[in-house]
């Protein structure tokens, strides 16, 4: 009887877990819908609060808040995907653009999690730190310099050069990368797993595919 009593109670504190690491997630998510918050460690950090839950068992992974991020947007924010089309439409153009370095689309506007605010995240590859540069200047391109700490693998990390600047009303992130790590992509900072990444070939496929889903959604 004590045995089934103390799994019995096992079970329920599992369960309490679980349903608040989701409450946690989806409060995460909304503040990152409506509040403009990007980190995803200070959303799950700010909707803790807001909720009175502070036992770390119950911090949903980035992963989980990401998930409850798209379906929020999904559900409550339907603007966001025209938002969502033309950064990946304006994406495809920068990466036939940027052709000669090899470049990938990264981050929320590959996910789906892009809204009206997100930047448009690229990965350029180049073993010359000055080509990107070069490159940007011979098509009177001003860019602001920065450099982001990229995590290569679970050993190895790289302070790459990052350049940013706007075009078609738009926000443009292009971190720089040697041209061996187009081999393995990055880990990425929402789950330290190799970071999703999209070429010019696979950005125009997805376009397709989600233009045959709208379609078909909508009756057509």
């Amino acid at each position: 009887m004590h045995r089934q009593a103390r799994q019995h109670a096992q079970q329920h504190a599992q369960t309490r877990t679980r349903e608040r690491r989701q409450r946690l997630a989806h409060e995460a998510a909304r503040l990152m819908a409506e509040g403009g918050i990007r980190d995803y460690h200070q959303a799950k950090l700010k909707a803790a609060e807001r909720l009175g839950i502070h036992d770390d068992a119950s911090l949903p992974r980035n992963r989980e808040i990401e998930d409850a991020l798209r379906e929020y947007q999904r559900l409550f924010q339907r603007g966001n995907a025209e938002s969502l089309r033309l950064r990946r439409e304006a994406a495809l153009r920068a990466l036939d653009f940027f052709a000669r370095f090899d470049p990938r689309l990264v981050g929320p506007v590959l996910e789906g999690t892009a809204d009206a605010h997100s930047a448009v995240l690229l990965h350029l590859y180049s073993d010359d730190p000055e080509a990107v540069p070069r490159f940007l200047e011979e098509h009177r391109i001003p860019a602001q310099p920065r450099s982001r700490r990229v995590r290569l693998d679970r050993e190895r990390s790289h302070d790459a050069p990052v350049w940013l600047f706007s075009a078609e009303d738009l926000s443009f992130d292009l971190t720089v990368l040697p041209r061996d790590v187009l081999r393995q992509a990055p880990l990425s900072p929402i789950d330290d797993r190799p970071m999703r990444r999209a070429s010019a070939a696979q950005l125009r496929q997805l376009l397709a595919d989600q233009e045959i889903a709208d379609f078909e959604a909508s009756g057509g």
